[in-house]
C-alpha cells in the first residue's frame, strides 16, 4: 500500500508540472497525448495508476456522491444551501458541491479506456498486462456503475464512450440503463477472468482491483438490474471462494489494523500523509472544529431515526453512532460525548455523531501536542487519516444475496443470521424482506453502500420521506419531504455537461 501511494503521488506531482508549464493545456490533465505517451512499461504502469489518483478528490470519495445520499432518512447535516436543495429534491445539477460528479467519472473511465485501448501494443509478460487490463475493466465498471443508477433510468441511460475512437467525447444517452448495466456486468467479468486473488497481490499493490471485487460488483450491478439469478451466482462465488468472512467484532472493521481484513473487498486507500492523497470523509465526519482540538468539518450526521432504528441490545449501535452521555477516547483521553468541553455545535442539527471513522482520532497527540501523522493528516483542511474508508465489503455481499434470495422467494435465514448473530441479535426464523431492509440499515450506516438508493430501488423512497425527521431530543429538523418517483428517482445531469455536448445529452425528465 505504501508503494501505491507514493506511485500515485509522483503521478499527480507529474501531471501537475506537466499542467504548470502552459497557460493553455488542451490535453485533460492526467491524459496524456499519444505521441509521447504509451511507449513503455513505466508508461502503462503510470497510465494505470492515474486511474486511482481521482479517488482522493474531494468530489469523488470525499464527500461527492455523499452530499446526494444526504438525501436519505439517515442523515442530517450542518446548514448549508446546496445540502438543502438535495434534501428537499430542488436541485438542478448544477450545485458546486455535486456537479463535478459527472465529470470526474467520466474522466476516470477516459483513462480506463486510455489502458485497454494503449497497454496491447506495449511490450509486457502477459501476467503483468493482464493485471493492467483486468484493473482499466474494472474500475471503468465501478465508474460506470455509480453514473449510472444515479443518473440512468428506463428512459434513457447514460452515455457510452467508444473505446477505441477516444475523440468522439460527445455521445448520445443509451437508450436506456438497462444497455448499461449489461455493459457494466461485461466489464466485469473481463476484469474478474484477468485478475488476481487479493491474497496473490504484494502487500506493496493492496488497493488495486483484485477478483472478488469484481464479483462483488456484479452483484451490485445485478441488484440494481434486478437480474437475482446473476446477482445469486456471484455471491455465492464470492462464498465459495472462501476468501472472505466476517470480523468478530463489528467495531474492528472500522480500525486501521483492519484495512485489509478478511471482510475487506474493495476500499478507498488512504493515507495521513498530507500528499492530497485518501479519502478525507473521516474528519467530514468528525464535529465541527473538532472540540478545538482537530479542524472536523461536520458535514455528515446520523438522524434520530436512525438511532431508533437499532434494537437496543444491537452492538452495531454503539459502534456506529455516539449519543449524549457516551464514552469515547479522542486523542488519548476518554471523554464523553455532548457533555463538558465536547458538547456539539449548534451546527450539529441532530445531536448524534457517527462512531464509525472516529478510530484514527482515538490515538495520543504527540509531546509537542501535534497530532500523530501516522494515523491524522497534520493539515486539517485535508483531514485524511490512515483509515481505508470501505465502499464494498464482505457483509454487504451477504446482504445482498439475502436480498437477491428473497426477491426469488427463497430463503435467507444463513446471511440474514450471520449478520445478526455479530450484532449480538438472536437468530431469525423465515426472515422477510422487511427483516432484510432493518439489517442492511443497520449494518451499512453512514457507509458508501447509499441509503437513498436502497429506498428508491425498493420502492420505498416516498413513504420514508414523507416522515419528518427528528433531533436526538425530538425536534423536528426536516419536515415531511415531497418524492415524486416518476422524478426523483434519478438525479439532474450537471447542465454544463449538456450545454458542451452539442445536443449529445439529454436532461433527465421532471427536472
Amino acid at each position: 500500500m505504501k508503494k501505491l501511494s507514493l506511485l500515485l503521488l509522483s503521478f499527480v506531482l507529474l501531471v501537475t508540472t506537466t499542467a504548470c508549464e502552459s497557460e493553455l493545456d488542451v490535453i485533460p490533465q492526467g491524459a496524456p497525448s499519444s505521441g509521447n505517451f504509451w511507449k513503455t512499461p513505466a508508461d502503462a504502469q503510470a497510465g494505470v495508476n492515474s486511474i486511482y489518483a481521482l479517488y482522493s478528490d474531494d468530489n469523488m470519495y470525499g464527500r461527492g456522491f455523499f452530499w446526494l445520499n444526504n438525501a436519505s432518512d439517515d442523515i442530517g447535516t450542518k446548514p448549508r444551501q446546496n445540502a438543502e436543495r438535495i434534501k428537499n429534491f430542488i436541485v438542478d445539477g448544477a450545485e458546486s458541491d455535486t456537479k463535478d460528479i459527472w465529470r470526474l467519472h467520466y474522466e476516470i473511465m477516459k483513462r480506463c479506456n486510455d489502458v485497454i485501448r494503449n497497454i496491447p501494443n506495449i511490450p509486457l509478460d502477459e501476467k503483468t498486462k493482464n493485471g493492467m487490463l483486468g484493473e482499466a475493466y474494472f474500475n471503468h465498471a465501478v465508474m460506470h456503475l455509480e453514473l449510472a443508477y444515479h443518473y440512468g433510468d428506463d428512459r434513457a441511460g447514460i452515455p457510452i464512450q467508444d473505446r477505441q475512437n477516444f475523440t468522439n467525447v460527445y455521445v448520445p444517452r443509451a437508450k436506456n440503463v438497462g444497455e448499461n448495466y449489461a455493459y457494466i456486468a461485461a466489464d466485469l467479468k473481463k476484469a474478474a477472468d484477468l485478475l488476481p486473488y487479493f491474497n496473490e497481490l504484494t502487500p506493496d499493490n493492496y488497493g488495486r482491483a483484485h477478483k472478488t471485487a469484481a464479483w462483488a460488483y456484479l452483484v451490485r450491478t445485478y441488484l440494481y438490474a434486478k437480474d437475482w439469478d446473476n446477482a445469486i451466482k456471484y455471491a455465492n462465488m464470492i462464498v465459495a471462494s472462501g476468501k472472505h468472512k466476517l470480523l468478530d467484532n463489528f467495531e474492528d472493521v472500522f480500525k486501521i489494523k483492519n484495512n485489509w481484513s478478511t471482510e475487506y473487498i474493495w476500499s478507498v486507500t488512504s493515507s495521513a500523509e498530507n500528499t492530497g492523497l485518501g479519502s478525507i470523509f473521516p474528519g467530514v465526519c468528525l464535529e465541527d472544529k473538532g472540540w478545538g482540538a482537530y479542524n472536523g468539518w461536520g458535514n455528515f450526521y446520523p438522524t434520530k431515526e436512525l438511532f431508533d432504528t437499532y434494537d437496543p441490545t444491537d452492538k452495531r449501535r454503539s459502534a456506529t453512532i455516539l449519543q449524549k452521555g457516551d464514552k469515547f477516547v479522542y486523542f488519548g483521553q476518554e471523554v464523553t460525548f455532548n457533555e463538558g468541553n465536547y458538547i456539539v455545535s449548534s451546527s450539529n442539527r441532530t445531536g448524534y455523531q457517527f462512531k464509525k471513522y472516529m478510530e484514527p482520532f482515538s490515538y495520543p497527540k504527540t509531546n509537542s501536542g501535534a497530532v500523530d501523522i501516522r494515523y491524522v493528516n497534520a493539515n486539517g483542511d485535508k483531514p485524511s487519516t490512515a483509515l481505508n474508508v470501505p465502499l464494498l465489503r464482505y457483509a454487504d455481499v451477504l446482504l445482498m444475496l439475502a436480498e437477491a434470495k428473497l426477491m426469488k422467494g427463497q430463503n435467507a435465514d444463513t446471511e440474514i443470521n450471520l449478520i445478526r448473530h455479530r450484532a449480538g441479535l438472536g437468530d431469525l426464523s423465515g426472515a422477510t424482506l422487511t427483516d432484510l431492509k432493518r439489517e442492511r440499515r443497520c449494518e451499512l450506516a453512514g457507509e458508501w453502500t447509499d441509503r437513498h438508493f436502497d429506498l428508491v430501488r425498493w420502492g420505498d423512497a416516498k413513504d420514508a420521506y414523507a416522515k419528518p425527521l427528528h433531533h436526538y431530543n425530538g425536534t423536528v429538523i426536516y419536515p415531511a419531504r415531497n418524492f415524486n418517483p416518476a422524478i426523483h428517482h434519478v438525479w439532474p445531469i450537471p447542465p454544463d455537461e449538456i450545454a458542451v455536448s452539442k445536443g449529445a445529452l439529454t436532461q433527465n425528465q421532471g427536472w
